[in-house]
């Protein structure tokens, strides 16, 4: 079995999402984007937009500034090249995975309770939305809500069962999203309706099959990983995942390596590749897929990080959307962010040092970070820091240099 230093896989982690490419010369289209993607395997959707939302980051943190139009356009154009569907939490995958989560579909395991209550209870409404899709489509589901039928006793629809109805059909891939509003509400649709029909008529795998896929995947996305994180990138079945990672070591695609220091059982992609050094100055998503699996974060960069959205105010540490900011290949620090579009300001609550960082060169690193974030966001200005360790010297980097020079 080989071994690894932390450091090794870390540069290798960094180079197996994309962080040690070289950053695109010229405008940035849809054929970066496909690259971005093509390392990281999906991109999360998360909802809070207090920054810019979640899917739209990870390619900013690998290739800088564009048009987030191009991704829109990837999964609400054709030709479509991204869909919408459960890989990590809620996700835009490539088309040419959806053949690979027909077992999920085909499973009502993963779908929680209203969902699952409403197509096991209400199987007449659920064919009803259905055909509201196929004669209305694409429609969004405040639309249907509105024609729900009315009561005509006690136990009568609502709008809350016609969206959960929805999702059931979401879930079970005979609908899809064909785009978003600018509300960023799905635009339902049959799946036959939005899907390139070379995907549509693709033989579903065994179960087995699409594992080893999916395995393989995350292992080319992760560089060096444990069974919990290989498992995790696409939410797999643990037996399931097992299987998988046994199978692709005796294929030789996982190799077995250790990694000093860690207790876990760990593999590289067979085609992972270990830079001597990674060079990048960039802030990173809470929802980027370098960072989801907490404690792999915390064994390979040192990083103890927690999204803190849903903590009370005045029990948070650190903010309410706090962004790691990745310098060389260390987190250096991490800083509470806010868009006031209205103001034209990227505003900033809170910045803090990681321990043992040089806060001065960090400083001045992460104010030309955040400038070039706030040109591509539209924001004329930075905000001085108002709370936290690194605040005096971000403040004091940040009185030099204009958004407009940097962006």
């Amino acid at each position: 079995m080989e071994t690894v230093t932390v450091a090794q896989a870390r540069r290798m982690a960094l180079a197996a999402q994309g962080f040690a490419d070289r950053a695109p010369k010229g405008p940035v289209g849809a054929r970066q984007l496909r690259k971005v993607v093509g390392r990281t395997g999906l991109l999360q959707i998360d909802s809070v937009n207090v920054l810019q939302r979640a899917h739209y980051l990870p390619a900013y943190s690998r290739i800088g500034a564009y048009d987030p139009a191009v991704l829109d356009g990837a999964s609400a154009q054709r030709p479509r090249w991204l869909f919408e569907y459960w890989g990590h939490e809620a996700s835009l995958l490539p088309v040419e995975l959806q053949p690979l989560m027909r077992w999920r579909m085909a499973s009502a395991q993963g779908v929680w309770g209203g969902p699952r209550n409403i197509a096991a209870q209400r199987p007449d409404l659920v064919a009803w939305v259905l055909q509201e899709v196929r004669d209305r489509g694409p429609v969004t589901a405040a639309v249907i809500e509105q024609d729900v039928p009315k009561p005509k006793d006690n136990w009568g629809w609502n709008w809350s069962d016609a969206k959960k109805a929805l999702e059931w059909l979401f879930y079970a891939g005979e609908i899809t999203s064909a785009g978003r509003t600018s509300q960023f509400a799905r635009l339902y649709d049959l799946t036959e309706r939005v899907l390139p029909a070379a995907v549509m008529s693709t033989p579903t795998p065994e179960p087995a099959a699409a594992y080893r896929a999916l395995v393989e995947i995350a292992a080319r996305g992760l560089g060096v990983a444990a069974e919990p994180e290989l498992r995790d990138y696409f939410r797999l079945p643990v037996a399931g995942a097992r299987t998988a990672i046994a199978e692709l070591v005796e294929a030789g695609l996982l190799v077995p390596t250790r990694v000093e220091g860690w207790k876990h059982r760990t593999w590289r992609h067979r085609d992972a590749a270990l830079p001597r050094k990674v060079a990048v100055s960039t802030l990173v998503s809470p929802f980027d897929p370098l960072i989801w699996e907490r404690s792999r974060t915390e064994r390979l960069f040192g990083l103890r990080y927690r999204i803190e959205i849903y903590v009370p105010q005045e029990q948070r540490v650190h903010g309410y959307y706090v962004l790691p900011f990745l310098h060389g290949d260390r987190f250096a620090a991490r800083v509470d962010l806010k868009a006031d579009r209205r103001a034209g300001v990227l505003r900033v609550p809170a910045a803090w040092a990681e321990p043992g960082v040089d806060e001065h060169a960090t400083a001045e690193a992460l104010a030309v970070e955040l400038r070039r974030l706030a040109g591509w966001l539209g924001l004329g200005e930075v905000a001085a820091p108002e709370r936290g360790d690194l605040a005096p010297a971000l403040a004091d980097a940040g009185m030099r240099g204009s958004v407009s020079s940097i962006s």
